[in-house]
């Protein structure tokens, strides 16, 4: 199943690459479940976020490799690919695309995920919708001009 999510923010590409890091990574976790960040090695090829989820009778891992990653004139994107993924996911594959709009800049979230059956991959769209809905009011406070 594929998402992909656009927000418009104020500030150029290139200041926005600046601000992915561990601080932002935290922000842009919801409330539920509660994660707690593990490792955060940055968004370059070879880095690692492990993440522990905590749904109150129980938790889950999640491991991600930053796969890919890049900068240009136009856009900077990292992919994390899920390598220890929550029993609830079979595969996992994030691109983080931040591309160049005039003085601001699109991000763009693109998600691609796979449940263990199709029926769980259909359930599970609704919930990663709100998920990555939910960093479109952080990233545009964030990624206002003049911060």
């Amino acid at each position: 199943m594929k998402i992909k999510i656009k927000t418009k923010v104020e500030q150029d590409y290139l200041s926005v690459k600046e601000g992915f890091n561990e601080s932002l990574f935290k922000k842009l976790s919801p409330p539920f479940p509660p994660v707690k960040l593990i490792r955060f090695d940055g968004s370059q090829k070879g880095d690692l976020v492990a993440l522990e989820l905590n749904f109150l009778l129980f938790r889950q891992n999640w491991v991600s490799e930053i796969i890919e990653d890049q900068t240009d004139n136009k856009e900077f994107y990292f992919i994390d690919k899920g390598i220890e993924l929550p029993f609830f996911l079979k595969s996992w594959t994030h691109n983080h695309r931040v591309i160049k709009k005039g003085n601001g800049s699109i991000i763009q979230d693109e998600i691609s995920f796979q449940a263990p059956f199709f029926l769980l991959t259909l359930l599970l769209y609704p919930a990663m919708l709100l998920q990555f809905g939910y960093r479109i009011p952080i990233y545009k406070k964030i990624f206002k001009r003049g911060n």
